[in-house]
């Protein structure tokens, strides 16, 4: 028999998973496991300053070793470096003269674009030239404009910079024409640094849109030193020689219609219109010499939510990714519903690398905080492989083919909502899915067939099943659903969705909570908003429809604050069920450092309450309660977690609580206080792929019975709502 450290779990898992893995990751049973990317680690880039910093990792650049990454910050005006290996490890800043926009390597150098301009009506800019040996700036170029993108030639020849010149978007409400208009640059790399010679290539009068106002994006320069420029404004892409500095062709990258998207910001995940917009392309890569790639971000009017490759020679789309970078996002959990209305998933970034004998493409979605990897040995016929969690809004996509690694800068950073800017780590591996999950590590951990799911808030195991468990959402989307949720399945599988329903319709509740329960119909916790909305006991038939909503005692109602009902469990069952639910944090009344634990008979209808100890919480932090579960008829198991992500994360537990022991008295007696006892750290278990320390670890249930029992949780994502989103199913082992 298989052992792993999770136990039996990891032996059911395993002998499960091959049915349920993707075609894409599927491998014949003699032959290897196809390659994949892994993530290693997420390195916050305030560990190259410090935490009070506001920092912006956006675009990165590594030597040909890949032994050192360099990156943009442009908040902190400076670039940041690390180091790959077992982790990313920091390796200090070097002030730039203004604001770095982009950055390449050649040799022993980094080249940094720079922006120095005064406002948007003078801008400026410079090429900074680096020694990454000395870390000095050698020399400056001046570029006449303000800078976006640098690529440099295969042969280090040239560098082409996109100087954009972009417009300012509060006057005339963005419209273009705004002067100055826009150009490229090139570079010559011949002779010493400050002997480069840097040549303007003109692009007006290319476009339809606004000729005579370019607004250069992104650059990618291929084998036969062709540069391919997306002017994303102007919804147009140029091809242009670098050694004469002559335009060869240009092209429109045209309209794009697709159909069933989400285009309503309603709290629904529902891919059911059609559009038709202009593409505007932001990054450009080549996937050979004569086919490119588009990721159509949209920006100015536009924005088809797309990825497009295209016949460099004639202009021709050879092939439109229509729905399928939402569709990604749905299925792993991590759909922005927030931005249906606006580009939704949002595909910004584009890199392609070759890594052995296999080129891939890949996509960054900056709003569902993802990379879709595809294969493109055949680059007109792109084959997904996989898609990468990342930190919020990835911005850079670094592929390093020398190590097997790739690296994404996620730009987003505010230290107050717990959101860090980073460098995400992803290495090649053969290692299979499978028995990555059973340790917790490799993505996606849990994903679906088409149902759209996320903001997992609540989980159950259900009676009498020893594969499936089921979850809640909470108010991120509306209606709420039941999902139910296969264990077995690697990754996890969303099997089902129950809608539940109020005097026959669909009807939305702030779930955080719910227990199947032993005959069938379930319990859910209802958080309240201590004002207008109470805390709720809800009972729910087998088919959803809501049977009762049990409210408090008024006395314990008045009492309630914020932070309400948080989960929900069962022990006993037909006329001795008892109900327990967990309050997040202390309430009015309720002595400093103690949450409720509230105890409803359904056959009497009685309410009874005991105290909780609550772990002390760090400075400038708070902890409280995210679930509650049965392990058996007189044990709870409780979560308790801080309110911090990353670095900051300290408290992540669960303990085990005999209420046996506990008499429960009815509203307005002195509450008893329960004793806890450790019963599993779950840091380990969110950090073991090198993410970043989930912050909302907030369902937890107990599969099959004793002596079998396994541990299984989940982590609210915020339905990708200024969150990094991930949807995470955790493997926690025999309990």
């Amino acid at each position: 028999m298989v052992r792993l450290c999770t136990g039996l779990v990891a032996a059911l898992l395993l002998a499960s998973a091959t049915p349920a893995i993707p075609a894409a990751q599927a491998a014949p049973a003699t032959a290897s496991a196809p390659q994949r990317f892994q993530r290693f680690d997420t390195m916050p880039v305030f560990r190259n300053s410090s935490a009070a910093e506001h920092t912006a990792a956006e675009i990165a650049a590594a030597t040909a070793d890949g032994k050192l990454v360099v990156y943009t910050d442009s908040p902190a005006r400076r670039i940041g470096f690390a180091r790959p290996g077992a982790k990313l490890t920091p390796d200090g800043v070097l002030a730039m003269p203004g604001e770095p926009t982009s950055v390449d390597v050649v040799g022993g150098l980094a080249l940094v674009a720079v922006n120095t301009s005064r406002s948007y009506t003078e801008p400026s800019g410079v090429l900074a030239v680096v020694d990454l040996v000395k870390r000095v700036v050698v020399t400056t170029h001046e570029l006449g404009g303000q800078p976006d993108s640098i690529d440099i030639s295969k042969d280090g020849r040239y560098a082409a910079i996109a100087v954009e010149n972009e417009r300012n978007e509060d006057v005339d409400e963005g419209e273009i024409p705004q002067a100055p208009a826009g150009f490229l640059t090139i570079v010559d790399l011949v002779g010493k640094p400050d002997a480069w010679k840097v040549r303007k290539v003109g692009l007006t009068g290319l476009a339809e849109v606004a000729p005579g106002d370019p607004e250069p994006e992104y650059v990618s320069i291929n084998g036969r030193n062709q540069v391919a420029v997306t002017l994303q404004e102007n919804n147009h892409i140029a091809i242009v020689d670098l050694r004469s500095g002559r335009v060869v062709r240009h092209f429109s990258a045209g309209t794009a219609t697709v159909a069933n998207v989400d285009t309503a910001d309603d709290k629904q995940i529902s891919p059911t219109e059609t559009i038709t917009a202009a593409r505007e392309p932001d990054a450009v890569a080549w996937l050979d010499d004569r086919t490119l790639a588009t990721a159509d971000e949209g920006d100015y009017k536009g924005g088809s939510r797309t990825w497009t490759i295209f016949d460099a020679d004639s202009g021709a789309v050879v092939r439109s990714s229509g729905n399928e970078l939402q569709q990604i996002a749905i299925e792993q959990g991590q759909y922005p519903d927030g931005r249906s209305d606006n580009k939704g998933v949002e595909p910004e970034g584009l890199a392609v690398a070759t890594f052995g004998h296999d080129r891939y493409a890949f996509v960054g979605l900056e709003r569902a905080n993802l990379v879709a990897v595809y294969n493109v040995n055949d680059p007109r016929r792109p084959r997904f492989v996989q898609a990468l969690p990342t930190g919020v809004a990835p911005e850079g996509l670094l592929p390093i083919p020398a190590t097997g690694t790739l690296v994404v800068s996620a730009e987003e950073d505010s230290a107050e909502d717990g959101i860090r800017s980073s460098l995400s780590g992803y290495r090649l591996t053969r290692k299979p899915l499978a028995l990555s999950l059973a340790h917790n590590e490799g993505t996606p951990s849990i994903g679906s067939d088409g149902i759209g799911f996320g903001a997992l808030s609540g989980l159950s195991g259900v009676p009498g099943n020893v594969r499936d468990v089921v979850a809640v959402t909470d108010s991120a989307y509306s209606p709420t659903r039941i999902l139910t949720i296969d264990t077995v399945a690697a990754p996890a599988k969303v099997r089902r969705e129950l809608t539940l329903t109020k005097d026959g319709k669909p009807v939305g509740y702030d779930g955080e909570g719910i227990a199947a329960r032993r005959g069938g119909g379930y319990w859910i916790a209802v958080e309240g908003d201590g004002k207008q909305k109470p805390n709720l006991l809800v009972e729910v038939a087998a088919n959803g429809a809501v049977v009762r909503e049990v409210a408090l005692p008024e006395a314990v109602a008045k009492a309630a604050t914020s932070n309400g009902f948080e989960g929900v469990t069962t022990v006993g069952g037909g006329k001795s069920e008892q109900v327990w639910l967990a309050v997040q944090r202390e309430w009015k009344q309720d002595v400093p450092g103690q949450a409720t634990l509230a105890r409803y008979t359904p056959a009497t209808g009685e309410w009874a309450f005991a105290a909780y100890p609550l772990d002390t919480a760090q400075a400038g932090a708070w902890v409280g309660l995210s679930e509650i579960t049965a392990l058996d008829d007189r044990t709870l198991l409780v979560l308790e977690r801080d309110n911090q992500r990353g670095d900051a994360a300290r408290t992540k537990k669960v303990y085990r609580v005999d209420v046996g022991r506990t008499t429960p008295v009815p509203a307005g007696a002195v509450k008893p206080l329960v004793s806890k006892a450790l019963a599993k750290d779950l840091l380990p278990a969110l950090k073991a792929d090198g993410a970043t320390a989930h912050d909302k670890p907030e369902g937890l249930a107990v599969v099959g019975s004793w002596p079998l029992r396994r541990l299984v949780g989940v982590v609210d994502n915020d339905g990708v709502d200024d969150a990094p989103g991930e949807s995470v199913f955790l493997r926690l082992g025999r309990i």
